[in-house]
């Protein structure tokens, strides 16, 4: 089977891409290309890379040209430049649909948010449930996977909790009353997508993605620290201090330590979806607890942040 990604190169979607490769499958990986922390997945036998924006639709027919399915995984989670909410989750997601109606594809799968909503005063959130929207109403086979916070290898989470914990000594918490979330490992939500995309289940139907364990914010922070070896002091901060300080990340950090939409997401808790949801079957519901084995199978290297995470320093080469 031939399936498009786009987002192909991001976190979720080249992990999707290695799985479906393994399998023999031929994956179409579309992405801007900006993404080049893991090169291995454009050259590997089994994939295809395409350099084309999700709003492209000319370059994206092309791309979808004799594939079964498509994994629409495009998405920011901070806006910088041109790269805004509406034209990556709205635009992007209008002409992904109108290409795979002119090249012929039979399935997309969208990868949104657990939380996404309208009218709630949140770009990235109102922006994820306009793209469902248009998905739910594309005309095509679909399935729509409303997640939760995903870990894994090369993730933000795992990856940039472990910097702090080796750069810094105190490390913040957002706001001064806990939220509960359930953090669901990405092999989990590769296994889910790959039933829809491959066998065909969960059509037309939209499910939430969560792993099967509860846990707040704080006891889940700990819990990496502590596997990573790293004894910071953590403290309490007001939400509208850390938006301060996504703020200023966005501006000064290739890849922020948070962004203004992670306040908002770990400022109210994830763990229900924001809108009645299908359920998905016993079979595919995630099953990994988010355990210090698991977590630690997970992990990057050990690395503190340095002069290349700052955008100044990496326009200069640095």
């Amino acid at each position: 089977m031939r399936v498009a990604i786009t987002g192909g190169t991001g976190f979720a979607g080249r992990h999707l891409a290695r799985s479906l490769v393994a399998d023999g499958h031929d994956v179409v990986l579309v992405a801007r290309g900006v993404d080049r922390r893991d090169e291995g997945i454009r050259a590997g036998p089994g994939a295809r890379f395409v350099r084309a924006s999700t709003e492209d639709e000319e370059a994206l027919v092309a791309a979808f040209a004799g594939c079964d399915a498509i994994a629409h995984f495009a998405g920011i989670n901070r806006e910088i430049g041109s790269q805004t909410y509406p034209r990556v989750h709205v635009a992007g997601t209008r002409a992904v649909i109108a290409a795979a109606h002119r090249a012929g594809a039979r399935k997309v799968v969208y990868l949104s948010f657990l939380r996404a909503r309208p009218a709630c005063g949140s770009g990235y959130h109102e922006s994820k449930w306009a793209a469902e929207e248009l998905v739910r109403r594309s005309g095509l086979d679909h399935t729509v996977l409303k997640a939760s916070v995903l870990y894994g290898r090369g993730d933000h989470m795992l990856d940039h909790l472990t910097r702090a914990f080796h750069t810094f000594p105190i490390f913040p918490l957002v706001g001064l009353r806990d939220r509960a979330m359930r953090p669901t490992v990405i092999h989990d939500l590769v296994r889910i997508a790959r039933s829809s995309l491959l066998e065909g289940r969960l059509s037309g139907q939209t499910v939430a993605v969560v792993g099967p364990e509860e846990l707040t914010l704080g006891e889940a922070v700990r819990r990496v620290a502590r596997v990573a070896g790293r004894r910071p002091l953590f403290v309490r901060l007001p939400v509208a201090v850390h938006y301060v300080f996504a703020w200023g990340f966005e501006r000064l950090m290739v890849v922020p330590l948070v962004a203004l939409a992670q306040v908002r997401i770990l400022s109210e808790g994830i763990t229900e979806p924001a809108a009645a949801c299908d359920a998905l079957p016993a079979d595919l519901a995630p099953a990994t607890p988010f355990s210090d084995a698991v977590i630690r199978a997970e992990l990057p290297q050990p690395e503190p942040f340095g002069p290349r995470d700052l955008r100044l320093c990496a326009g200069r080469g640095a």
